[in-house]
């Protein structure tokens, strides 16, 4: 879910640049930063987000440049300055200060008397309605280009998911060769143990122990339902490729497919299976990485 997208227009003697960038989240995270001019429609923009974007971490900042120098120049209030200063010289007889009288001091009250409230002011033209119409398109037009940029990278991860699914299925392919092979190679370490014991043994209860022992240890189930989700995995990205995606969905699945990737490896019993098993979980976890980044 990262992008960024951009839209630079001349509104109104303005030069307005809206950003719009956006980095991994599992719901809709926004913050804005609007300048004071275009504040009131700031709902507006949030809307336009909200609409076209359903995940992700999202920051949107509006700022504007004035391109006419006269526009918006700040006033020193000459009249509420010369008042602070009679408050403050009076304050300073008061407690018996000495006159501020050398150069440095008057640069410091000076200094300290534009910090007061309202001593500076900058007059803000009345914003009108077109302008701010025209500001929301801008900011439509940043949004449409995040979007179109994770569209770009929709399409890589749909490739990078397809390459790593085959993957796990090539991999489930290798099991295969090893299944019998273990089957019988359990059965006869447990006869070659039985026969080094010096007692006696009921050959039908053990084989009917060995039956219910090797059950325990089948895959089958395993193999075929990591196959259905594997399936439906491939499914969801398909019939999601148009409607925006769901990736929460995609994370759901491949937790599934997590968990029986886990419990072949705990009925492998074989070393050669779980060097498999590893491999399939190391192509399960990049794409599990991967799917934050789809909406």
């Amino acid at each position: 879910m990262t992008g960024f997208g951009k839209a630079i227009a001349e509104i109104a003697n303005k030069k307005v640049t809206v950003e719009v960038k956006s980095v991994n989240s599992k719901q809709l995270d926004l913050m804005t930063k609007v300048c004071p001019q275009y504040r009131e429609r700031e709902m507006d923009f949030r809307q336009i987000v909200q609409r076209k974007m359903q995940r992700g971490k999202v920051e949107l900042i509006v700022t504007t440049e004035a391109l006419d120098s006269s526009a918006e120049k700040p006033h020193i209030n000459t009249a509420i300055i010369s008042e602070y200063y009679k408050q403050l010289d009076a304050t300073r007889k008061e407690l018996g200060m000495a006159e501020f009288s050398d150069q440095l001091t008057s640069a410091l009250v000076l200094q300290t008397l534009l910090r007061f409230p309202d001593a500076i002011h900058v007059e803000t033209p009345v914003i009108e309605q077109e302008e701010l119409d025209a500001v929301v398109k801008v900011v439509e037009q940043a949004v449409d280009k995040l979007v179109d940029f994770r569209v770009q990278e929709g399409q890589s991860l749909y490739r990078v998911f397809s390459e790593k699914v085959a993957n796990i299925r090539a991999l489930l392919a290798q099991v295969e060769p090893y299944e019998k092979d273990r089957t019988e190679r359990i059965r006869q370490n447990l006869l070659d143990r039985l026969e080094k014991l010096p007692v006696d043994y009921d050959k039908n209860r053990l084989e009917q122990e060995m039956i219910y022992y090797i059950e325990k240890l089948d895959i089958n189930e395993e193999k075929h339902r990591l196959v259905n989700h594997l399936d439906y995995f491939v499914e969801t990205m398909d019939a999601e490729m148009d409607a925006g995606g769901h990736g929460k969905k995609l994370g759901f699945i491949a937790q599934e497919m997590g968990r029986e990737i886990n419990t072949l490896g705990s009925k492998s019993n074989q070393a050669e299976m779980q060097r498999i098993v590893v491999k399939m979980k190391d192509e399960l976890e990049q794409i599990k990485e991967q799917v934050l980044n789809v909406l």
